[in-house]
């Protein structure tokens, strides 16, 4: 477990200040804009201890060493250690790495022990599967298949060598800004210990302010305050909506004489029909361990698709079943969004007082099913970006536009540039089966050297590409066939999930115009929308059964129901996916941190 020395200091400091409340206190509601908080500076404040944040992280300890100039680097990450809210598939392309750490392979106990062996990619029937050629961007030689939560965590363990504070378990809940409130100027950790109804409980911490003359944003794909930063400084008003997919995924041990060490397999078609985006996934990882999962672009239009019933059907095509036969036995489920929109997505990369690294701006190159190495660059960049700035500092908030030049010129620009229009043409007037042909001329003859763009001009969300139900046929999966498939909770409770119950809601239903403030009214208007134009989608959706519209069979739910129907959110499910926040027709369900260290414990994904 990765706490630092300098957070067990942290929390001794915590506990003996002023704020402790009184028994008396804690029975009562609380002002939690004036209550008193502890605030520390620091000159760089990173939030996410993913690949992005911890490269950066890295880099600004290396260029300590390098220009003799001590400065004071921190993490925040919500998982309660590091690593464990990263999932992905994952296969790493090691350029970045190869530059942040050139002596890795030098390392003792390196995560990266499974070379590729081969890549292929395969056409699905509903019975069959034929081997198809694959883009020339998705060629494998010289990668590594790993568990990106191992990884993740490794690279932890080389950022607090190097004098990172790396604090897990801490969850940043909201921007700090400067005085005139026009430049970001550091984060505020999330309230431990306040109940559902907003009260102070015995345990009641405030929490503690890192104030930062640089902050930077890794929280991954659709993160709560990278959502605040691009809407309050207009991030995203000269590109387009960011699009998202969701990643599936289970870990298996297999039988002896399935395991191919090394290889991978990518799939298309079938479990998916002609009108939805996506494919699979077959990453045969070192320990006889196998990845495979599902990837479903969250722009699908049907709303009684299910990605996790998706997966499970795909499981009993006879590929994957004699894959899963034998001695083997499923050992990791996890499920996260991931970004799909490419460089015609990207929003700005910096605002006055920080930037956006890794898929918080989102840097995956889709067609190379691949994003680590673009997340750790951009870490590179910004952290030698913020160095510069802190170097020179003068007093004003840090001006990160270097770290902009910095990507246009860097092979990271380049890779997405080249594939810019591959992901965007199975949304044009081709279709599906014309973004296919379009990107395999493209991948194979053009390489990106068009003169055109394909843009959303129209800004079309991922949400608003979703018919109404009565535009749609209901989808009937199989019944689940243990141990080849099962129900959703049992593969839930192999991802850890824990949160504590009495704590305010994560997850939310209301409108941004509304602020923090949940109605009734609104609730009620959800639940009508979603229930009678939609059939529940969030109840086949979400990969972690955390949203059901059930019976109000008392009517006791008010205005927050309709139609004798009332939605009930089991938050302490969430696997902090994000799903819900991206594809719920009527935009009005916002995810929030929960409290610190709450969410999955995933190790192997």
């Amino acid at each position: 477990m990765l706490r630092a020395a300098s957070v067990r200091r942290t929390l001794a400091r915590l506990q003996s200040r002023e704020f402790q409340s009184s028994a008396r206190r804690r029975n009562e509601n609380i002002d939690l804009c004036s209550v008193k908080r502890v605030s520390d500076e620091v000159d760089v404040c990173i939030v996410g201890g993913g690949p992005a944040g911890l490269s950066a992280a890295i880099r600004l300890k290396q260029l300590e060493q390098e220009k003799g100039r001590e400065i004071r680097v921190v993490v925040i990450e919500k998982g309660s250690e590091i690593g464990s809210h990263i999932l992905s598939g994952a296969v790493i392309e090691p350029r970045a790495l190869n530059e942040l750490l050139p002596n890795w392979r030098d390392r003792d106990g390196h995560p990266l022990t499974q070379p590729t062996s081969s890549s292929s990619m395969r056409f699905f029937t509903s019975r069959y599967s034929v081997p198809i050629p694959h883009p020339p961007q998705m060629g494998n030689r010289g990668n590594y298949i790993v568990s990106l939560s191992k990884f993740t965590s490794w690279l932890g363990e080389i950022a607090e060598e190097s004098g990172v504070e790396l604090y897990p378990g801490f969850a940043g809940s909201s921007l700090l800004y400067s005085e005139d409130g026009q430049a970001v100027a550091g984060v505020r950790l999330n309230d431990v210990g306040i109940d559902r109804k907003g009260k102070p409980k015995d345990n009641f911490e405030p929490g503690m302010e890192f104030r930062a003359k640089v902050t930077l944003l890794a929280e991954g794909a659709r993160g709560s305050l990278t959502k605040t930063a691009v809407r309050r400084f207009n991030l995203q008003a000269d590109s387009d909506p960011q699009t998202y997919g969701i990643g599936v995924k289970e870990v298996w041990r297999v039988d002896p004489s399935q395991y191919r060490p090394g290889e991978v397999v990518h799939t298309m078609g079938w479990p998916l029909d002609m009108h939805t985006y996506g494919g699979g996934w077959v990453y045969h990882m070192a320990d006889g361990l196998v990845s495979l999962g599902l990837v479903i672009g969250l722009d699908y239009a049907n709303p009684y698709l299910s990605p996790y019933w998706e997966l499970q059907r795909m499981k009993h095509h006879p590929y994957f079943a004699k894959l899963l036969s034998g001695d083997s036995t499923r050992i990791a489920y996890g499920a996260r969004t991931l970004n799909e929109g490419g460089l015609q997505s990207l929003p700005k990369l910096y605002f006055p007082g920080g930037a956006l690294i890794g898929c918080s701006a989102g840097f995956v190159n889709v067609a190379k099913i691949k994003g680590t190495h673009n997340a750790m660059k951009t870490g590179m960049l910004v952290a030698e970006a913020a160095f510069d700035v802190l170097s020179a500092d003068d007093g004003s908030p840090a001006d990160m536009s270097a770290y902009d030049k910095a990507f246009k010129e860097s092979w990271v620009f380049s890779e997405l540039y080249e594939v810019r229009n591959l992901r965007p043409s199975f949304n044009t007037s081709l279709g599906i089966f014309g973004g296919i042909v379009y990107s395999g001329i493209d991948s194979f003859l053009l390489k990106g050297r068009t003169p055109w763009t394909f843009r959303n001009s129209s800004r079309v969300t991922d949400a608003a590409h979703t018919r109404r139900a009565s535009q749609c046929n209901p989808i009937k999966y199989p019944a689940p066939q243990p141990p080849l498939s099962t129900d959703l909770m049992t593969a839930l409770s192999l991802t850890g999930t824990n949160h504590a119950e009495d704590q305010p809601a994560h997850l939310r239903v209301r409108r941004e115009e509304d602020g923090l403030v949940e109605r009734s009214e609104c609730r009620g208007e959800h639940v009508r929308v979603n229930v009678q134009d939609y059939a529940g989608l969030l109840g086949r959706a979400c990969p972690a059964g955390v949203y059901e519209y059930v019976d109000d069979e008392d009517g006791s739910s008010g205005k927050e129901g309709w139609g004798g129907k009332k939605l009930v959110i089991n938050a302490q499910n969430c696997i902090h996916c994000k799903l819900c926040d991206v594809k719920v027709p009527t935009q009005d369900v916002q995810w929030t941190v929960p409290e610190g260290g709450g969410g999955p414990k995933y190790t192997i994904t």
